[in-house]
């Protein structure tokens, strides 16, 4: 019994670390070298390194940069796209060096999901803080870096006092992030659409996005091949040409919906 908590103990460290290192490396740091220098946290001593005064007065003048930088709206953008390079080999090192005095293999297996742990929760991160730059106001970003540093030191603090509870929350995290990560990239893509719209680099997306169906059933390089084909054909192709659209992010879920249901009703219509 005292070896199976060890080891859930050991998961809960590698996943909590990895996890918190993609939403902010330096308070991760931070948390587990205070901690093991004032004796609440026993390290493996491979990870004992964090706990050297160099480092934690590194990481706490990176993490202060951090506090200022993620509040800006635009630059905590950039500074995401920067860390990207950062926070997931940082967060690979750390969880490979969590499991303790281990064979190399399952140290570098550690650190393969680590660093994939790391990476999710940095997409996730960096993606919603391209979201929440949309908004005019400020108080989003601060609400959103707030909320993040408080995620990283109380999770930090259940994974090594409540380790079940841990991962039971984490797993709940990763479902979440594969409901969501896809939408969010779609959100992104029409963001970046609408900038190219603004700067007259998107002109056909602006035509296809403004009205799909018009867009599918006028283009000159469509509406000939369909005159010679049946009807039930230029609608599967029109519906394919839709849903292709809605793949990429130029529709959203409730225009794809709107422009499938004005394709359909034409098509009864003719």
């Amino acid at each position: 019994m005292e070896e199976y908590q060890q080891l859930i103990g050991v998961i809960s460290l590698t996943m909590g670390v990895a996890w918190a290192s993609g939403l902010n490396l330096y308070a991760a740091i931070l948390v587990l070298g205070f901690g093991g220098s004032t004796g609440n946290i026993d390290l493996p001593e491979s990870l004992q390194i964090v706990q050297d005064p160099a480092v934690m007065l590194a990481a706490g003048l990176m993490y202060a940069v951090e506090f200022f930088a993620d509040k800006v709206p635009g630059l905590d953008t950039g500074w995401d796209a920067l860390h990207t390079f950062i926070r997931i080999p940082a967060g690979a090192l750390l969880a490979a060096n969590t499991v303790g005095d281990v064979s190399p293999a399952l140290q570098l297996a550690a650190g393969i999901v680590g660093g994939s742990v790391t990476s999710v929760t940095h997409a996730a991160k960096a993606s919603t803080r391209v979201l929440i730059n949309t908004s005019p106001e400020p108080v989003s970003n601060w609400v959103a870096s707030i909320s993040e540093d408080v995620a990283v030191f109380g999770g930090l603090w259940v994974a090594l006092n409540h380790p079940v509870l841990f991962l039971i929350g984490f797993v709940a995290f990763l479902l979440l992030l594969i409901w969501l990560l896809p939408k969010l990239w779609r959100g992104i893509g029409r963001i970046f659409r609408k900038i190219g719209q603004w700067l007259g680099l998107a002109d056909e997306t602006r035509d296809a996005a403004g009205d799909p169906a018009v867009a599918l059933t006028a283009s000159p390089s469509t509406s000939a091949p369909l005159e010679s084909e049946s009807p039930s054909q230029s609608l599967v192709e029109a519906l394919q040409g839709l849903d292709v659209m809605h793949k990429s992010g130029a529709l959203s879920d409730v225009e794809f919906e709107q422009a499938k249901a004005s394709v359909i009703a034409e098509h009864q219509l003719a």
